[in-house]
């Protein structure tokens, strides 16, 4: 026999009824017209409050938990907000349930995204270690089959094996310094110093690959002395994998430039080239580690590179508490930029 909220009421009202009317009886006057209308006000009330109750109260908040739990299967995690001054209990229940079923969503939906992720960073390192590795092994097998006999071929191939060697331990390096810097391990040695000079000294060290590549390098300072409070190794570094970066993808006979300026005690440095640029749907990925936009700016030979560069600014920048951005476009190049706090100006 199914019981629902008007039969449970029906009964209970009935219990009470003639509970209530056999306590009556017991009284010396009462007659079968006071007792049939205490029988009748007792059992009318007692179901209008008892169905109520059932009705609106518990069975409609039950129901309620039903459809909270389905929608939870379907991961619709809309809920409506009633005034915290008429919450019920189960109504309370049905919203912790629904706050801890989203949380639990949440977790499991950031596990599932940092496994991709794992998996694709796995990928990536095998891929990237992979290329240099076999190199050397190519080189160094030609060698022991009888190559090494001819003393041309031999420094040749030593040179190149040489080469894969010190890229794949570039590799290694720069995997080394993102997870620390990813980690939080390694911590910025802030001072105060002027930026100028570090400036030049990036350019000296990317000087021979832009000889290579015919690119005119462009650093004219307005001012002479601009004063930082920064880690001046990591900003070097930052410097010069901005700078090469831009060398790799500008174009032939080119140009890359670098300008500051200074607005509101905030040192501006952009890089900027000429090259093939960045398409809009990928510029929000490139500071990933080992992304390259395939189409655009896929990896040459002569481009090398550990796919690193840029991961490893953005993560230095972020510890001097700034931001590095990107604009960009279509054969007509590109231009990155960062601030830092700036101390002192002397022009």
């Amino acid at each position: 026999m199914r019981f629902n909220s008007r039969l449970i009421s029906f009964l209970l009202a009935l219990s009470v009824g003639l509970i209530t009317t056999a306590f009556i009886s017991l009284v010396k006057d009462a007659n079968w017209r006071i007792l049939f209308v205490c029988f009748a006000i007792s059992l009318s009330s007692t179901f209008i409050l008892c169905y109520f109750t059932l009705e609106f109260l518990v069975l409609g908040e039950i129901n309620e938990a039903y459809n909270m739990l389905a929608k939870i299967k379907k991961k619709d995690f809309k809920l409506y907000k009633k005034k915290m001054s008429n919450i019920t209990p189960i109504q309370k229940l049905n919203e912790e349930l629904h706050h801890y079923a989203k949380n639990k969503q949440q977790e499991i939906d950031r596990l599932e995204e940092l496994a991709m992720y794992r998996r694709e960073f796995l990928a990536d390192v095998s891929h990237e270690l992979k290329t240099p590795i076999f190199a050397a092994q190519g080189f160094l097998h030609t060698l022991l089959d009888g190559a090494v006999d001819d003393i041309e071929v031999r420094y040749k191939f030593l040179k190149k094996a040489a080469n894969s060697l010190d890229g794949l331990n570039g590799l290694v390096e720069d995997l080394f310094t993102l997870s620390q810097l990813e980690a939080h391990i390694i911590t910025m040695k802030k001072e105060k110093f002027n930026i100028i000079p570090l400036i030049d000294r990036a350019f000296e060290q990317v000087e021979e690959m832009a000889r290579e590549k015919k690119i005119f390098l462009i650093f004219e300072p307005e001012i002479e002395e601009i004063f930082v409070n920064a880690d001046s190794e990591k900003m070097l570094r930052v410097l010069i994998n901005l700078i090469s970066n831009a060398i790799k993808y500008g174009k032939e006979n080119g140009k890359v430039a670098l300008k500051t300026s200074i607005d509101n005690q905030k040192l501006k440095i952009e890089i900027e080239d000429d090259g093939q640029g960045i398409a809009p749907e990928n510029i929000d990925r490139i500071f990933e580690r080992f992304y390259r936009v395939e189409k655009s700016r896929h990896r040459e030979k002569n481009k090398g590179g550990t796919g690193l560069g840029l991961a490893i600014v953005k993560h230095i920048i972020e510890a001097h508490q700034s931001e590095v951005f990107v604009k960009s476009k279509l054969h007509e190049g590109s231009i990155f930029w960062f601030e830092l706090a700036c101390d002192e100006v002397i022009l």
